[in-house]
């Protein structure tokens, strides 16, 4: 039986990482690129375009080096809408995150769609990049996917 009497010893303590990794040759390209504001895919083995662009071929493990530029506007392949952003969140109102698949790619991307309302959202529907104020050439220089309403 332990005894009611017992000092309970504590220390705080915070969880910290001292080092700073290298993004490497290609994330380190297409997050160039987003500062430049421009999306770049990389071609797998197999000629499809994937954005981001991965180091290694997800079919044959080889590494890649053959990046193509991909557009900047792109379909909604799927998605789920957020209804109460939480902190975290780059986006203080609701909004849906996003499977979009950007003109010139075959693999969707995911990222958030800032449509409005949720009765905007639609599978298949066309949006384009909402770029950040002051790129710095992080995930987050795409603020967001907006609705695409093409000029009559």
């Amino acid at each position: 039986m332990s005894d009611p009497q017992t000092e309970v010893l504590s220390q705080a303590f915070e969880l910290g990482f001292t080092y700073t990794r290298s993004t490497g040759p290609i994330v380190g390209r297409f997050l160039t690129g987003l500062r430049d504001r421009q999306i770049v895919g990389i071609r797998g083995s197999d000629g499809r375009v994937i954005v981001p662009p991965m180091e290694y071929d997800p079919v044959t493990a080889a590494a890649l080096d053959e990046f193509v530029p991909v557009g900047q506007r792109g379909e909604v392949t799927t998605w789920s809408w957020v209804k109460y952003p939480r902190e975290k969140h780059l986006l203080d109102h609701p909004f849906a995150w996003a499977l979009i698949q950007l003109d010139g790619a075959d693999i969707p991307m995911l990222h958030m769609v800032d449509a409005g309302d949720e009765s905007v959202m639609k599978t298949g529907m066309k949006v384009e990049v909402r770029w950040a104020d002051e790129p710095r050439g992080h995930i987050s220089d795409i603020a967001c996917f907006v609705p695409f309403v093409e000029e009559a």
